[in-house]
């Protein structure tokens, strides 16, 4: 029987949390621009890319040059988060649903980022998204810098 599983991390930022929230919400297409190492393009297919039930095709580099379609399901203006639905690509012929979590918040005195990805594998045999979550979580630190200088 299939189960759903859960994997949280998370680290400290030096920006603002409302500063990285508006670039994941609102200036997506930076991305490819801070971080070119991690991500080649992210492109609009339906929707303005911005409001839920936008849908985007991210092309990304994990090893190999991959491709995740996702989908915006939740935007939470007052807790500062965003959930997207992977509906193609690579991350689709692994897992039977992969849905991600970008919430940016202050714990303290600390500013937070952190990345919670929820999942069904297709078989035991399919390892758990680590290495994903790792990435999600570089990426984050990467664009916090460039936001720091800029």
């Amino acid at each position: 029987m299939a189960q759903l599983r859960r994997l949280h991390l998370q680290t400290e930022i030096k920006c603002s949390p409302d500063k990285l929230f508006d670039v994941y919400k609102n200036k997506i297409s930076l991305l490819a621009n801070i971080s070119p190492d991690k991500l080649r393009s992210i492109e609009v297919l339906e929707g303005d890319g911005k409001t839920v039930g936008s849908i985007r095709l991210w092309t990304y580099v994990l090893g190999d040059s991959v491709v995740a379609k996702d989908r915006i399901d939740a935007i939470d203006e007052e807790n500062k988060s965003i959930t997207f639905d992977i509906i193609g690509g690579e991350v689709t012929k692994y897992f039977k649903s992969y849905k991600a979590t970008i919430q940016l918040f202050k714990e303290g005195n600390k500013n937070m980022v952190k990345w919670s990805v929820e999942y069904e594998k297709m078989n035991d045999q399919v390892p758990d998204p680590t290495a994903q979550v790792e990435f999600l979580v570089g990426m984050a630190r990467e664009v916090d810098a460039y936001l720091v200088i800029n």
